[in-house]
């Protein structure tokens, strides 16, 4: 799973031709939630509510990159870091 991003101790990965609807993963130590792209609804798993936020604020700034960086996983070509949240 590539790593796209890392800030504050969570990692934001996304699966090489992964499932629909379009989202991304983040991790935590050992927490882990799958986040959707369009409205940053969590579909599998769970982050502490702190993070969570983090996570969100970081999406929405990156709502459009995420994207592109789905298109590109999808068919399996490199994909490119996006800024972290600082």
């Amino acid at each position: 799973m590539p790593e796209i991003c890392r800030f504050f101790g969570i990692v934001i990965a996304m699966y090489f031709n992964d499932h629909e609807p379009p989202h991304f993963h983040a991790r935590y130590g050992e927490h882990k939630a799958a986040i959707r792209i369009d409205n940053f609804a969590v579909t599998e798993g769970k982050l502490p509510p702190r993070i969570l936020g983090f996570v969100i604020e970081w999406a929405g700034l990156h709502q459009e990159e995420l994207m592109r960086e789905w298109e590109r996983a999808r068919g399996s070509q490199p994909l490119f870091r996006i800024a972290p949240l600082e």
